[in-house]
């Protein structure tokens, strides 16, 4: 009986080819389990067997002097059945194989069964590293642009020295700063004194203004009284 091999690959399965149709197996099967009582060619072997067995049987339960062929026929008996043993041992040894087969088969499927446990562990610890890898090529990747960043300014020592001139102008013009604030408040107080000064003055010009018109208003006054002083006394001399 020849079958054909069930081939799968790539998700595609390829229908199994049979030498012969299911029905016709189950008969090929069926009279390969069938027992040595029956065949094809000849007489079946047990039934010779059994012949074999009751002619010698019925020879040594007669009366006559018969040991000849006794003999003749336990010889034969013993050849029937030596030759009926042999098939016997046959299967038994065909049995004992597909015994050893069937353990065999047993343990090799114990330890595929291991192996697929095995290999399920491996790959998920596989997706674990996958994982930890695309992580740690993403920070590589993240790595490698701030580097190409940091490459395009200028070095350390230029931007120190850039750096160190900042702070040396900002500390100079702090130090201005300070100056200016200084001369400001210096002016600040120079302006209010002015404008103190100033408002002294201008009471002190006021004042004297205020005092020469007074000055000015009683030598008015002092010189019309002497004019009329001096009216008077022609007047008296005319009289006289």
């Amino acid at each position: 009986m020849l079958k054909g091999r069930k081939i799968s690959g790539r998700g595609e399965t390829v229908a199994a080819n049979y030498a012969f149709g299911p029905l016709e197996d189950d008969v090929i099967i069926k009279h390969r389990l069938l027992t040595r009582t029956t065949t094809t060619r000849g007489e079946p072997p047990l039934k010779k067997l059994q012949k074999k067995f009751a002619s010698f049987v019925s020879e040594i339960e007669k009366d006559e002097d018969n040991y000849n062929d006794c003999v003749k026929l336990s010889k034969a008996f013993l050849q029937e059945l030596s030759t009926f043993e042999i098939p016997l041992l046959k299967s038994k040894a065909v049995i004992d194989a597909n015994v050893r087969e069937k353990e065999n088969f047993n343990e090799l499927k114990g330890d595929i069964n291991r192996q697929i446990l095995q290999a399920q562990d491996d790959i998920e610890d596989l997706k674990k590293q996958l994982e930890e890898s695309k992580i740690e090529r993403q920070h590589k990747e993240e790595c490698e642009a701030i580097r190409k960043l940091i490459a395009t300014e200028p070095p350390r020592s230029l931007m120190q020295k850039v750096i160190t001139d900042l702070e040396k102008e900002i500390a100079s013009l702090e130090t201005e700063n300070t100056a200016s604030s200084r001369l400001l408040e210096l002016r600040k107080k120079q302006f209010t004194l002015l404008l103190h000064v100033v408002d002294e003055l201008q009471n002190t010009i006021e004042e004297d203004e205020k005092n020469l018109i007074e000055e000015m208003r009683v030598a008015t006054e002092e010189q019309k009284n002497g004019m009329e002083d001096a009216s008077g006394g022609s007047e008296a001399m005319a009289v006289d």
